[in-house]
């Protein structure tokens, strides 16, 4: 199945939300980091997580999470924008924890004690930053907490992943559903119970259950309505063109030495991990180019 993401909204319940399946992609940015079965659950959380904030978004708009604890992985970085595109990467995506159960050790990975920044950028406006403590570190439950505490919307988030030994990840997905007025919190509950009677989202997933049959168990009888949906890709906005113009802004001086010391300038995207090389002949090209300038 193509990864995707669903809007929708129940009356009845009171409720609007998002579910969406991002297996592929999140598998793009594994496979572009090489990580461990530690780091591709983290990874893929955190991926999943960014692609339902951003289709809470308006056209245009950005939101970056950053959970950083103090465990071995350091961080977890995504960002995500209203079209569906989403990008990120792991501090250490060689770190691997034994699992727990047979779960990867996210929580380890990440460490207990950290921060959530998310920062959204909302143009023409100012960007809008909050920090909130990690609450789980197992990543939906600190994005529920944020969505709660700092946006003051009771909110409902499930993330699923299932990872192989090998690191690869079978399914990926999440759900996000939030009170849309003043009896939406009542309705939360009522779809919570019946989220409890059904088999985990991973494992919906995995079943090949598609997004809209899932929905239809998640409601119970209760009626919604779909939103259309909206493709989902790994997308990474880097270029040789972006990085060359990073080299020009470092100014004449640092690229000679970087000229002198190194020999060609190596320009490696985090988000992608994508290499841009750049040659002795092109930085001395480069270097009369600023000296015409």
């Amino acid at each position: 199945m193509e990864d995707k993401l669903h809007p929708f909204r129940s009356e009845e319940a009171g409720v609007r939300g998002l579910i969406c399946l991002t297996t592929g992609l999140v598998n793009e940015a594994c496979q572009r980091h090489g990580t461990s079965p530690t780091a591709s659950a983290a990874l893929a959380r955190v991926l999943t997580a960014g692609a339902l904030m951003g289709g809470t978004l308006k056209v245009r708009q950005r939101v970056a999470l950053k959970f950083e604890g103090s465990g071995p992985l350091q961080k977890v970085i995504v960002e995500a924008n209203a079209a569906g595109r989403v990008r990120g990467y792991v501090g250490d995506p060689q770190v691997n924890l034994p699992p727990i159960e047979g779960n990867p050790d996210v929580i380890s990975g990440l460490g207990r004690a950290g921060l959530l920044t998310v920062v959204k950028d909302q143009t023409p406006q100012e960007p809008l930053k909050s920090i909130v403590p990690l609450t789980t570190s197992e990543i939906q439950g600190d994005l529920q907490a944020y969505l709660e505490q700092s946006e003051q919307i009771p909110s409902l988030v499930e993330i699923a992943t299932e990872v192989t030994e090998s690191g690869f990840v079978t399914a990926a997905g999440g759900l996000l559903i939030q009170a849309a007025n003043t009896y939406g919190a009542q309705g939360l509950a009522k779809l919570q119970e019946c989220m409890q009677e059904l088999p985990p989202l991973g494992a919906l997933i995995s079943s090949g259950h598609t997004l809209p049959e899932i929905l239809d168990l998640i409601f119970s009888g209760m009626a919604y309505k779909q939103l259309g949906e909206r493709p989902l890709e790994f997308y990474c906005s880097c270029s040789r063109e972006r990085s060359r113009f990073a080299l020009i802004t470092l100014g004449s001086e640092e690229v000679q030495e970087i000229l002198d010391s190194e020999g060609q300038a190596v320009i490696d995207c985090h988000f992608c991990h994508e290499r841009y090389i750049f040659s002795r002949e092109e930085l001395e090209e480069l270097l009369e180019e600023l000296a015409g300038a």
